[in-house]
């Protein structure tokens, strides 16, 4: 780090144990993220009451070349953070979950889930046992009878809303696995 890690306690008694244990989990992220410029903590215990322990409220600031990353777990969200130690530990690992994804980002590995092609059945060649679809973009795909998934091609309807995979056939375009499209379905 290039600003050393801050602690802080708030309506809470410093602790060398609990520091220690903060200083421990924040070598692990300097292992895991080398470029991590600053890195705060704070751990504060702001209810007390009679019938139950101490809820640990821990925060986490982290500032790299690639923004801040922020962690903050609340003694609401979970009932084992009577335990400084534990509300400790989720907080580092969001953190190090946040700085993961920080880190995907930065080299384009982010998972991007693309809406697979779509169109409306146009035409039905029953007695030849083919198809063709007309996808979003108005062009024509063929399609056989065995492409289509759950045997479905006799109760296929011109009109219906359709769902495949495209692939080079030999006289263009070509649909395969062919899923017809119900009522609950997403399509982007």
């Amino acid at each position: 780090m290039q600003i050393p890690l801050q602690i802080r306690f708030h309506k809470l008694e410093p602790s060398e144990a609990i520091e220690a244990a903060i200083r421990k989990r924040a070598e692990k992220l300097e292992q895991f993220a080398h470029d991590i410029i600053s890195c705060r903590v704070t751990i504060e215990a702001p209810h007390k009451h009679h019938h139950q322990g101490n809820l640990y409220h821990v925060t986490i600031d982290i500032r790299t070349p690639a923004g801040e990353v922020v962690v903050s777990r609340s003694p609401d969200q979970h009932q084992a953070h009577e335990d400084a130690y534990v509300a400790i530990r989720n907080a580092f690992k969001a953190a190090r979950r946040r700085l993961q994804d920080q880190l995907r980002e930065q080299r384009h590995k982010v998972k991007v889930h693309e809406t697979p092609p779509h169109g409306r059945v146009s035409a039905l060649h029953a007695a030849d046992s083919y198809g063709t679809i007309t996808d979003s973009n108005g062009r024509e795909i063929y399609f056989h009878r065995n492409s289509v998934v759950n045997d479905d091609f006799d109760e296929l309807e011109i009109g219906a809303e359709v769902r495949f995979a495209e692939e080079g056939g030999d006289k263009g375009p070509q649909a395969s696995s062919v899923h017809v499209i119900g009522k609950h379905h997403i399509v982007g």
